[in-house]
């Protein structure tokens, strides 16, 4: 009997899982860890904030769903991590072993980089967590009672800024709803190094579809912007700029899981972990990583750093890579080993219209000579598809689905994505 563990049940967790129990057999230990009781669609807390969507709608209780599919739960945090002994430790002293794990621990939040910046002990809205997401729209409902200068953006070291642009946008159009946009100033304000950037460089129409959707609403913007510190109404820029601010909801930059900070063997400074094309870790054969939890470097190099985006089809694509690659290394399926591409789309909803951001792929692989075909789509069309997006991937973790073929197969079709290719570097093959 082999035991395979995954830490975390967000975006990359939960799908892993799923994915594992279709391949593993019924004989083999599954568990899932995880300090939440649900599973959140997290890229539906904008909606959740603004009011536009309840969280239950976007929630799983994880218990009697991962009870139906026969994988085991454990309901705590991991505080500790040990790769020689192949242990982890969660709270309250409880030990277990693992023969495989996959870390998809998601991001830890690095709000202490700028004095005053978060929603707790901060001046600022986050939409990262469920929590966050509560008390950002308590703050919006506030908001709107005497609305004035709304200020959205991005912490230097950020990787993702969708979330910012759609909650600007999707803010914007809200007031306007309402009836309250004339009594409101909109500013953005950024690292990146020029609107519609997104953290990743040379995507065909995104400078020009994103920055003109911004003027067209009447948006002020700051780019290479790096703030400095936020009192509870103005953020402050290293230029000595201060914009004031009525309500403001910026993202920070990310680091690992607090366990892995304290792994410096498995992860680096920041607590991410590197691993090889496989996802495998580098040096520890019975350690994957998927999503935010892998250290992935940002190949541009701009004035304010930035990090690299990993956005949510990124990061399913790595689940389903890792648990092909755990299931082919425990012996479960013969089949060569795969490379998640980093081939991504990201559908971002603008209010009225939204933009599909697809890059192939976010991050190049110099040592692979494969042709690169990033673009951006513009159409109100964006949002129905998000919307039947974000149906489909709660029916399908509902249903405990991984990554089906047809998904994949629409996938190469509308957007000539794939999410994975075979990785047959010998090597890998002789090590389990």
């Amino acid at each position: 009997m082999t035991n395979v563990v995954v830490i975390g049940a967000g975006l990359g967790g939960l799908p892993a899982v799923h994915e594992l129990r279709s391949l593993l057999p019924k004989s083999d230990r599954l568990i899932l860890i995880s300090d939440h009781s649900h599973f959140t669609f997290i890229p539906g807390l904008i909606r959740v904030t603004l009011g536009m969507a309840s969280l239950e709608s976007i929630q799983i209780d994880l218990e009697p769903h991962l009870k139906r599919l026969g994988i085991e739960w454990i309901n705590h945090k991991v505080t500790a991590l040990n790769p020689h002994t192949q242990t982890i430790t969660v709270e309250e002293g409880e030990t277990v072993n693992y023969d495989y794990v996959a870390i998809a621990t998601g991001a830890s939040f690095a709000f202490d980089a700028i004095p005053g910046l978060g929603p707790h002990g901060g001046y600022t809205q986050s939409v990262c967590t469920p929590d966050h997401a509560i008390h950002a729209r308590e703050a919006w409902v506030k908001y709107l009672e005497n609305p004035g200068p709304l200020v959205v953006g991005a912490a230097p070291g950020a990787g993702c800024f969708g979330p910012a642009y759609e909650f600007l946008l999707m803010a914007d159009s809200e007031l306007r709803r309402r009836g309250l946009r004339d009594r409101v100033t909109l500013t953005y304000v950024t690292p990146e190094p020029y609107i519609g950037h997104l953290g990743v460089s040379d995507v065909k129409n995104a400078k020009e579809y994103t920055s003109e959707l911004l003027k067209e609403r009447g948006i002020e913007t700051f780019t290479n912007a790096e703030i400095t510190a936020i009192t509870p109404d103005k953020i402050t820029l290293k230029t000595g700029q201060q914009l004031p601010f009525s309500y403001s909801m910026i993202l920070p930059s990310f680091r690992g899981a607090k366990f892995l900070q304290q792994l410096p063997d498995v992860a680096n400074a920041k607590g991410f972990i590197p691993v090889n094309p496989t996802y495998r870790h580098r040096d520890f054969p019975s350690i994957y990583a998927l999503g935010v939890a892998v250290a992935l470097d940002q190949p541009d190099k701009t004035p304010i750093p930035i990090g690299l985006p990993k956005s949510g089809a990124m990061t399913e694509a790595m689940a389903v890579a890792v648990a092909h690659n755990i299931a082919v290394a425990s012996g479960a399926v013969s089949a060569p080993f795969q490379r998640p591409t980093l081939e991504s789309v990201c559908l971002a909803e603008y209010g009225e219209t939204g933009i599909v951001y697809v890059a192939i792929p976010v991050l190049p692989d110099p040592s692979l000579e494969e042709p690169q075909n990033s673009y951006a789509l513009k159409g109100r069309w964006v949002v129905w598809g998000k919307e039947l997006l974000e149906y489909y991937f709660m029916v399908k973790m509902r249903w405990g689905l991984g990554m089906p073929w047809f998904e994949r197969l629409g996938l190469r079709i509308l957007f000539q994505v794939n999410i994975a290719k075979p990785y047959t570097y010998t090597s890998l093959t002789t090590t389990s």
